[in-house]
């Protein structure tokens, strides 16, 4: 299935797709209509960390809506709710992996930059922004804002020393990332953190696909478009490490916890491998789309 939070009468709420429209349940008036329990927590964040029998609960009432014979009481359309980062507060730092892509290591430098061992750096909860929300340009900090399409992995439940072989048990899905980087200040400051985390430059979404959805993850490209013209192309089979191996990784003596967010890392065609680069600058649109979860889109301020 695919969820999604959003913000309706200026409150947030989290639901499903429609699979036969761009709509989206209204999970809290189906639960009303369903037996009058409102068993399902205020965030999706929280039906994450609930495990299956939230999980279950989100199926019961799709499940009951579909059987309606008229269900349009308990849809949203698109276009009357603002779509917002499907999770909106993350409880850590969005973990992220460098380097993946052979071809992108070497267009931020050479083939010596190709990583031996995976490389991770973070971004701040705080720079979480959801589809369609405009990116913040920071032109007063930042001339150099660069995109990165990549692929993000939902954690599903709690792990530690987690083996290659068990990884994708502890997945609950997948969504799209955009990791916005201001490349001046990634160099300045000699790591990545200042650079990756500045508001708004971690975009999310449009929603999670949950991983019975997406049995083969390998098997997905990404496409990233800037003003409609394709930068960025390429399989998640390219990746060095795959997600099994991320996964183990990160968890070898570190506690991975449902909700946490890691994204996989971006194919070449960024801004800055262009000659000269190819930089964000204000009103460019990006596009990421990634097959079976579907397009990210962002303007810059």
């Amino acid at each position: 299935m695919k969820l999604l939070s959003f913000e309706v009468n200026g409150e947030e709420q989290f639901g499903a797709v429609r699979e036969t429209g761009k709509t989206i349940w209204n999970l809290k008036e189906l639960e009303k209509e369903y037996d009058g329990k409102h068993e399902l927590p205020p965030a999706l964040l929280h039906v994450i960390q609930g495990g299956e029998d939230f999980l279950k609960r989100v199926t019961e009432l799709i499940n009951f809506g579909s059987e309606l014979k008229d269900p349009s009481r308990f849809l949203y359309d698109w276009e009357d709710v603002i779509l917002l980062s499907p999770i909106t507060k993350p409880v850590k730092n969005i973990m992220c992996v460098g380097k993946n892509y052979r071809e992108h290591a070497i267009e931020m430098g050479s083939e010596a930059d190709i990583p031996e061992h995976i490389m991770i750096f973070t971004k701040a909860t705080t720079s979480v922004t959801g589809p369609s929300a405009m990116v913040q340009s920071h032109a007063s900090l930042t001339s150099q804002l660069d995109y990165e399409g990549e692929l993000a992995v939902i954690i599903g439940k709690k792990g530690i020393n987690i083996s290659e072989e068990d990884a994708r048990s502890y997945i609950f899905g997948y969504t799209i990332l955009n990791d916005i980087t201001a490349r001046d200040l990634q160099k300045k400051h000699k790591q990545f953190f200042l650079g990756k985390s500045l508001n708004t430059t971690c975009p999310m979404g449009p929603y999670i696909v949950t991983v019975d959805e997406i049995q083969e993850p390998e098997s997905l490209s990404i496409r990233t478009l800037v003003n409609g013209e394709v930068r960025q192309q390429a399989s998640v089979s390219d990746m060095i490490f795959p997600i099994e191996t991320i996964i183990a990784e990160l968890s070898a003596g570190m506690t991975l916890e449902p909700g946490d967010i890691i994204a996989t890392g971006t194919p070449s065609g960024v801004g800055k491998g262009f000659k000269p680069p190819r930089f964000l600058k204000s009103g460019d649109r990006i596009e990421i789309t990634i097959d079976k979860i579907g397009t990210l889109t962002n303007t810059i301020k």
